[in-house]
């Protein structure tokens, strides 16, 4: 990617459409980046996303695509993963070339389709989650040298500005940033394995996970970002710490919690968060087949649940939530993954204007 130092430049608001709170969370099937480019604009027109194609290897998967964003800090691929290098290499080359290829797609698709979204999104891995996909020269975890942790997030920080420049400039659109924290509960449990395997990392504690991924949500919002959004999928997600890093919103597996059956913690955290202005973003349609294509009430209801379980009005689903899949789409089939974008914005148009029945 071109390390412009452009200023985003932002075209006048357009008028919100009820589908506009819909996106998917990043990944799809395939390896055909422009026809994925293209169905995401098109499926999803008020939030498309740069969309990411693991299926394609080294450098498309999480953890390299936010390797290929570092300013100075270059990777490798070794047998047990991606490590630090001295200077950038092959593997390092490519997952800069597949995320250009990435922005030129939708740059393109946006092109094409003469779409004028309301934002546009892109991914990248947490602090946390990063630094425990990457080793140090030693094959330790870079996050079990906390310098070591401070300077991958200074890095970042320089390379998401540089990324979100450049997407706001071509898409003539705000950049939303999801910053993804699939690790993070391993990294506060320690359970992540030591290089032989036969130990574990020790755990980070609460209060210094939550200061470093407050600082990435900050470094996010100073590189230019309109809205920040932290998310992890996992069926136990830390809801306080995520609620408590200043994010504009948390992004969770709805159907994983619980639902509306949540267990009350769950249920109240989730509760302090949209009473505190937090959105979240719900994700509520399944990111596999699901075989028979579920009826919309049947995927509605647990959103339904939780804002009367919650005590709120059920039209905060239309105004303080965004409807995702459950979790990224690369394990789809293209015929679902499509699909699945177009029903969660019919779900984001049901809660605006719900049906009777409902």
């Amino acid at each position: 990617m071109s390390e412009t130092t452009d200023t985003v430049v932002h075209r006048a608001p357009r008028e919100p459409q009820p589908g506009d709170r819909a996106t998917g969370l990043g990944s799809w099937p395939g390896t055909d980046v422009r026809e994925v480019a293209r169905t995401v604009v098109g499926e999803l027109p008020g939030l498309p996303h740069v969309p990411e194609l693991p299926a394609r290897g080294v450098g498309a998967d999480m953890v390299g695509r936010t390797a290929a964003l570092l300013v100075d800090i270059a990777t490798e691929v070794w047998p047990s993963g991606y490590r630090v290098v001295r200077r950038p290499g092959g593997d390092h080359r490519r997952g800069v070339e597949l995320l250009a290829r990435d922005v030129d797609a939708l740059d393109e698709a946006l092109g094409e389709a003469g779409a004028t979204p309301a934002a546009v999104k892109c991914q990248v891995a947490g602090p946390w989650t990063l630094t425990a996909g990457v080793e140090l020269h030693t094959g330790h975890r870079v996050l079990t040298d906390r310098g070591a942790v401070t300077e991958f997030a200074a890095s970042l920080a320089e390379g998401l500005r540089v990324h979100i420049a450049e997407l706001g400039r071509r898409a003539n659109a705000p950049v939303v940033v999801q910053i993804d924290e699939p690790t993070l509960p391993a990294v506060l449990a320690g359970s992540l394995s030591t290089p032989s395997g036969y130990g574990t990392v020790g755990a980070v504690p609460g209060g210094e996970a939550r200061a470093v991924l407050a600082d990435a949500v900050a470094a996010a919002r100073d590189a230019g970002a309109a809205q920040v959004v932290v998310h992890c999928c996992h069926p136990t997600p830390p809801l306080a710490l995520l609620g408590a890093v200043g994010a504009d919103a948390v992004a969770v597996d709805l159907g994983a919690l619980g639902g509306a059956d949540a267990p009350k913690e769950v249920l109240d955290a989730l509760g302090e968060l949209w009473e505190a202005g937090t959105e979240l973003w719900l994700g509520i349609v399944p990111s596999t087949d699901p075989g028979a294509p579920p009826a919309l009430h049947d995927l509605a209801t647990p959103a339904l649940g939780l804002a009367d379980r919650l005590g709120f009005d059920r039209a905060r689903l239309a105004d303080r939530a965004v409807i995702t899949p459950a979790c990224g789409l690369a394990g789809a089939s293209p015929r679902w993954a499509r699909t699945a974008m177009g029903t969660t914005v019919e779900l984001a148009r049901a809660f605006v204007d719900p049906p009777a029945s409902w």
